[in-house]
């Protein structure tokens, strides 16, 4: 009598539905950086809205993430493969919160240790984002460490929520749910 296929699960999402998330806050984030608030504003010629205070802030916090990630890369090369598909998706963040972000991967990264780190604009330090501290040495570490990053602006985004209207609290939550996909791929190969 043969016995039927083991059913292990490991605990957690599986990877396809967090890939599947990860691609539709992808396509979330897709949105114009424009809205009718900041459209409005401009007209008007007031001072920004929450709204828009929220998606400036929102933009420099990705943005600093984004140095985040290219300060691992320069100290670990071989992470490339790995962290380049999530370094792009913050590079999108920051533009669909009308940032303007690097528009290439570093090239050539200098060997560990040689290389100065991009500093945190003191703005993203300001608003939450954790000011960028030396990459470790230890991968692993550079890992745990960039995915907390990930978790600490996924928190304070999820947070942001409630202050914001319909359009960016949607962006805001997709965003923030990516974040969350990010950490659990950042995290997944360190088991």
């Amino acid at each position: 009598m043969p016995y039927p296929p083991s059913q292990r699960r490991s605990p957690g999402p599986r990877r396809r539905s967090l890939l599947a998330s990860a691609a539709g806050a992808a396509l979330l984030t897709a949105c114009s950086p424009g809205s009718d608030d900041a459209s409005r504003a401009e007209r008007d010629g007031g001072a920004p809205s929450a709204a828009e205070r929220s998606r400036a802030r929102a933009a420099r916090d990705s943005a600093a993430l984004l140095e985040r990630y290219d300060a691992v890369l320069a100290v670990h090369p071989a992470f490339a493969v790995r962290l380049a598909p999530l370094r792009a998706e913050v590079l999108r963040h920051v533009e669909a919160f009308g940032g303007a972000g690097a528009t290439a991967s570093p090239s050539a990264p200098s060997p560990a240790g040689t290389s100065p780190l991009p500093s945190v604009p003191p703005s993203a330090a300001a608003s939450g984002q954790p000011s960028a501290a030396p990459v470790p040495a230890d991968p692993r570490a550079a890992l745990a460490a960039l995915a907390a990053a990930e978790r600490t602006l996924a928190d304070a985004r999820t947070t942001q929520l409630l202050g914001v209207p319909g359009e960016q609290a949607r962006l805001l939550a997709s965003v923030a749910a990516a974040g969350a996909a990010h950490v659990y791929l950042l995290t997944e190969g360190a088991q």
